[in-house]
């Protein structure tokens, strides 16, 4: 039986981190249907994510939800996270694109998430990228997700019109924090560790970034560290 929407519906990729659930919790506090989609793609901490993301999704309601398995990656190799030669860097932030970078994964995930909008006629996806206070990743600026917008619609039919919508993009991780909790997320379900599923590590570019911003936020992060 195809399935009746009755409103607005917004395409959310959700990886089972802070940005992207809070992008997604903004989306449906704009009034949309949220339709979940998560990516397996042979990252460390590939089974955590899942869970985050199949716990968030009940919690938001989702109306659909999409586990996408994308094996090639770990197969391209290339990046820490999914290449186990590969070391997570440990030592702090690294300055210029960091090895944890994986070529062109957002490019690939709107890509898929493109295809998902137009066969629900969504017209929006959401993606959580964090610009000024990232890690150093050129498919998070905002110039990047402007051009992919453009393509998708060129590359759709003619009555789909999709915006890529990008609400944190210009927000610092404390700010991040902060809209999070005055927004009920539930920050409990996220996870951002590189490296670890059952303790995050601490040490780790993505655990230093969260962890400064909930310090900086003066809240108290409520996932377990090793540290």
């Amino acid at each position: 039986m195809k399935r009746i929407y009755k409103k607005k519906r917004a395409v959310c990729i959700i990886s089972g981190g802070m940005d992207s659930t809070l992008a997604a919790y903004m989306m449906k506090d704009k009034g949309y249907d949220i339709i979940g989609v998560h990516f397996n793609y042979g990252q460390r901490t590939e089974q955590k994510e899942l869970s985050c993301f199949e716990n968030i999704c009940e919690k938001l309601e989702v109306i659909e939800r999409y586990v996408l398995d994308m094996d090639f990656f770990k197969q391209l190799g290339a990046s820490a996270l999914t290449d186990q030669n590969i070391d997570v860097p440990t030592g702090g932030i690294e300055e210029g694109v960091p090895v944890t970078y994986v070529p062109f994964r957002n490019g690939i995930f709107l890509s898929m998430a493109a295809a998902i909008a137009e066969k629900h006629a969504a017209s929006a996806i959401a993606i959580g990228v964090v610009e000024e206070d990232s890690s150093g990743y050129p498919d998070c600026r905002e110039s990047f997700i402007e051009a992919m917008q453009h393509a998708i619609n060129l590359g759709t039919k003619e009555d789909t019109n999709i915006t890529i919508e990008m609400p944190l993009v210009h927000l610092k991780k404390s700010q991040i924090v902060k809209k999070a909790v005055s927004m009920s997320v539930p920050l409990e379900l996220t996870w951002s560790c590189y490296q670890n599923e059952d303790e995050a590590c601490g040490v780790c570019d993505s655990c230093r970034l969260r962890l400064k911003g909930f310090e900086e936020a003066g809240v108290s992060d409520p996932i377990p560290y090793k540290i």
